[in-house]
């Protein structure tokens, strides 16, 4: 077993050491694993108590947990274990140094710092008399196909015989309460050709040539015409970013491929996005019968956050941050996280933790020490709120 660490600060550094670079960027299978069990040691030598909940091959879900017994409540916290990809870094992706009041390294912002900041909360809330049993949930691939957190929500949360009153899903906020946020709808589009030599394109048919007309059509008639807003996340928006087709130089290309990212905001429903598109695509197919375009099934598909489903949690995380004399004022992003996987399935969900996304994902990514102490302190108090009793 591993030693106990002495801080937070101690906690993060040791957790931004494993390679934990999601699995479809890295090619590596249960790339999260090594740190759950790391984390899982940690917690054991705490006191606190572990469940592995399996997810995928040897991949699992950790839940960390603090009972109180009784009826109290559960809120629970949850953070994800998974990295973007380390390549272009600028500092060392997994050394943790700390230079100047700020900790650099792969995972230090988004999102390794809410985790330890979220252990070390719990740690500390164990030696008090608190009012809610606790529990915190680390997930795996979060980043790209959101496995983790859908199968707890699907298949093992409601195996453990409670259900949380609330959810905090750590990600980098400034500390500052996130109700709202956009969803997701990613897909591919391709066109069919005919392929022939170069030297007489009249006698076959280019998928790329296709393509111009389809993208044309998603850019005047679907994309530009998007009007869609939310108070909190902005406007709806969609676009191509990449892009694929033909096998060499001198044949004419019998396939093409985009794949489109569509951004929802709240209120939207990512079931109305394809057919959408098919309508705008059936009429080019009516205006030239030779074109062959199909959609492909979302290769992702992420809801929203819709802060009508959690106003009264809202409110509450709202008060424990004025409470700290930090802003209680109740603000949107646009990109996603797991939390629209909470309020699908009805339970209230809050994004919130230490750190700036806008450190995430850099080349040289950083947390403010003085940031994942505050985290501690304002998970802490969430915790101790004895205000879920009302929810």
């Amino acid at each position: 077993m591993p030693e106990p660490r002495d801080s937070c600060e101690s906690l993060l550094q040791a957790m931004v050491g494993f390679n934990s670079v999601n699995s479809a960027i890295s090619g590596k299978p249960d790339v999260e694993r090594a740190l759950a069990v790391y984390l899982e040691a940690q917690a054991e030598a705490m006191g606190l108590d572990t469940r592995r909940l399996p997810v995928t091959g040897k991949g699992f879900n950790l839940l960390v947990s603090h009972q109180v017994g009784g009826q109290a409540p559960w809120l629970l916290f949850e953070s994800h274990l998974d990295t973007v990809s380390v390549e272009g870094m600028t500092v060392d992706p997994f050394e943790g140094r700390t230079v100047d009041g700020r900790m650099y390294g792969r995972g230090t912002c988004d999102t390794k710092g809410t985790g330890a900041a979220m252990l070390w909360a719990l740690l500390r809330y164990s030696r008090q008399s608190g009012p809610n049993n606790v529990a915190i949930l680390f997930t795996l691939d979060e980043e790209i196909g959101k496995t983790g957190v859908r199968t707890f929500v699907a298949s093992q949360l409601p195996d453990l015989g409670w259900r949380p009153a609330g959810v905090i899903v750590g990600e980098p906020t400034r500390l500052q309460a996130v109700v709202a946020h956009n969803g997701v709808v990613r897909w591919r589009i391709r066109t069919e050709g005919v392929a022939v030599h170069s030297s007489d394109p009249s006698r076959g048919q280019s998928a790329i040539r296709m393509m111009t007309a389809v993208i044309g059509a998603l850019e005047e008639r679907y994309i530009a015409r998007l009007k869609t807003e939310h108070p909190l996340t902005g406007a709806a928006q969609c676009s191509i970013n990449l892009i694929g087709g033909g096998t060499q130089i001198n044949i004419i290309p019998e396939h093409c491929e985009i794949h489109v990212d569509r951004r929802l905001v709240p209120g939207e429903d990512p079931d109305t996005v394809i057919p959408a598109v098919e309508r705008i695509l059936e009429g080019l197919r009516a205006d030239n019968p030779e074109l062959t375009v199909v959609q492909e099934a979302p290769d992702m598909v992420d809801s929203p956050l819709d802060p009508a489903g959690g106003k009264a949690f809202g409110a509450l995380v709202a008060s424990a941050l004025k409470s700290m004399g930090l802003p209680d004022g109740q603000t949107g992003v646009g990109y996603g996280t797991d939390a629209s996987s909470f309020s699908r399935a009805g339970i209230p969900a809050v994004v919130l933790g230490p750190g700036d996304i806008a450190q995430a994902h850099t080349a040289d990514e950083w947390i403010e020490l003085v940031q994942l102490r505050a985290g501690v302190d304002v998970y802490n108090n969430l915790m101790m709120s004895s205000g879920l009793l009302r929810l």
